[in-house]
């Protein structure tokens, strides 16, 4: 009996120990390309970042096509996989207080600063009022300044009535009406296709699609705003078993590394694609559009009321929109002060 309960304990003293040692894998569903940033960039640094802040105890594995963008939010709420990344634009209805860092500003400043401004704000102003309800938000981010990509020159606004063009939701949305265009809500990975055949004149889209999408191919010319015409907003989600599951020491190391560092990440990621975005377009023999100054003008009266309407639709949320609108600018102008990551923080092939 002695020796069997000698040998019991150092059974279950084994098992403890296999228990201890084996590692917990999160599934982190993705979309878009697999030559695309995120996938490139954010999601291998951050799983380099997770893996060594809980020593080993966490690891990322990262799955291409588990279902369409618009569907990845249901897929970590039903726990088809743990982590993903959303474009808010996809899932119109839902949310309203995500187009805040897509309004028109026209004015220059980084992605990375942005993303970083736009998680302090979302702490203090949105993460209470539920629009992210069924998941967990570790990080946010904002793409950079939103062109309009065409298959002709234009030379002022009233060329683009009536053009058929992609659009993916959100601010984007409201710009292509007040531009009178023809909204073609397409994810961004059929909008090669769908130039192709003739299906669209244009696409709303970020510098980075013209590499990352191969819209430099189809879609030769790219009208530029000060600013941009609108940005995008994202967010990064996590399922709420999943994180409940994980011991408090492995969420306390992955909140180190999520959160203002992960927005900040995604950020950075979108500055250094728009510029190789750049850097192919021009390589494809683009044209690059700068409107003329009364034509900026103009578009900047088309979108002089978004923001209030913003506020407005915040208010009916419970949340202070001219506050938060404040916030979110003072804290962008904090945030373009700081020192930023260094391509040495970070997993990049193409550096």
């Amino acid at each position: 009996m002695k020796k069997l309960a000698t040998l019991t304990a150092l059974t279950a003293l084994s098992l403890g120990a296999f228990q201890s040692a084996a590692a917990t894998e999160l599934t982190v569903s993705t979309w878009a390309g697999p030559n695309h940033g995120v996938n490139t960039i954010v999601w291998p640094t951050w799983a380099n970042w997770v893996e060594e802040a809980t020593e080993g105890r966490v690891t990322v594995n990262v799955v291409h096509d588990m279902g369409p963008p618009g569907a990845q939010m249901e897929l970590i709420a039903d726990g088809v996989a743990d982590v993903t990344w959303l474009f808010h634009g996809l899932m119109p209805g839902r949310f309203e207080l995500t187009k805040l860092p897509e309004l028109p500003t026209f004015e220059d400043f980084s992605s990375e600063a942005a993303s970083v401004a736009y998680w302090r704000t979302h702490n203090e102003y949105f993460a209470e009022a539920g629009e992210h309800r069924g998941v967990e938000v570790i990080g946010v981010g904002v793409h950079g300044p939103g062109s309009l990509f065409l298959n002709e020159s234009i030379d002022s606004l009233d060329d683009l009535d009536g053009k058929r063009v992609r659009i993916g939701g959100g601010v984007m949305g409201d710009i292509s009406q007040a531009l009178a265009l023809t909204g073609v809500a397409l994810p961004p990975a059929s909008t090669y296709e769908a130039a192709t055949q003739g299906v669209i004149d244009g696409a709303m889209l970020t510098l980075e699609g013209l590499k990352s999408f191969r819209l430099a191919e189809v879609l030769p010319y790219t009208v530029q705003m000060p600013g941009g015409f609108y940005r995008g907003s994202f967010s990064l989600v996590i399922n709420p078993d999943t994180w409940a599951s994980l011991s408090e020491e492995d969420r306390a190391a992955i909140e180190e590394v999520s959160g203002e560092r992960l927005s900040r990440l995604f950020g950075y990621m979108m500055d250094v694609v728009d510029v190789r975005g750049i850097e192919f377009a021009e390589e494809q023999g683009n044209t690059f559009i700068d409107l003329p100054a009364e034509e900026i003008e103009r578009f900047q009266q088309m979108a002089a009321d978004l923001p209030g309407a913003w506020m407005e639709a915040a208010g009916a949320k419970g949340v202070d929109g001219e506050a938060a609108h404040a916030y979110f600018f003072e804290q962008l102008d904090v945030a373009e002060g700081e020192e930023g990551l260094s391509g040495d923080e970070v997993i990049d092939p193409e550096a």
